[in-house]
């Protein structure tokens, strides 16, 4: 149960939601990202449900025949449609998504065969080829290597640079290298906000 929250996530900023398990973290995310509704108090946002939302773990199967480029091309289709081709512009956003978490030499791999740090930069390629107002991304570094975390970090500061306004759930705030701000979850019943 969350009480007292107050979260400002800013354009081009990255914000930092830490705390112990049980704290309410990956919940605020779900209610921001709309899939919970606040059973009190009020949601206030001006992205205009412009959101990326990339979870803390893959349900995609190992046999799903997907590559890596088409799992982060999958984050054009709300812009592009469904059935339409991705136009030369949402190509070019797809790669550069792919650049920013270092996953660009292995676009034509099978997702079933990444190692578990490079399926989570795949799917935080596909939250930023969004090119969404709002990025929210549940504990993206959890049982990653030193590459995997030095990726996920760029590929963060990629986006804040784009201008989008970056929620970041975590519970180790020294994985991440650049916070402008910092919610700290203490208890479900307690918050603290620093800055």
């Amino acid at each position: 149960m969350l009480d007292g929250v107050d979260l400002t996530a800013d354009a081009g900023a990255v914000t930092a939601v830490v705390g112990p398990n049980g704290s309410g973290k990956s919940t605020l995310l779900a209610v921001v990202a709309g899939l919970l509704a606040p059973h009190a108090g009020r949601l206030e946002r001006t992205d205009n449900g412009d959101i990326a939302l990339v979870p803390q773990r893959s349900s995609l199967p190992d046999q799903l025949p997907i590559t890596v480029e088409e799992l982060a091309s999958m984050g054009r289709w709300r812009r592009a449609g469904l059935w339409r081709p991705l136009s030369k512009s949402d190509r070019a956003i797809v790669t550069e998504a792919l650049d920013a978490v270092g996953l660009a030499d292995l676009r034509k791999r099978p997702v079933g065969s990444l190692s578990g740090g490079q399926r989570q930069r795949a799917l935080l390629a596909q939250g930023i080829a969004q090119r969404a107002r709002l990025l929210l991304l549940d504990e993206p570094m959890t049982a990653l290597d030193a590459a995997s975390r030095a990726a996920v970090n760029a590929a963060v500061a990629f986006a804040a640079a784009n201008g989008a306004a970056v929620v970041i759930v975590t519970h180790d705030l020294n994985e991440i290298s650049k916070v402008d701000s910092v919610v700290e979850l203490t208890t479900p019943a307690r918050f603290e906000r620093t800055a």
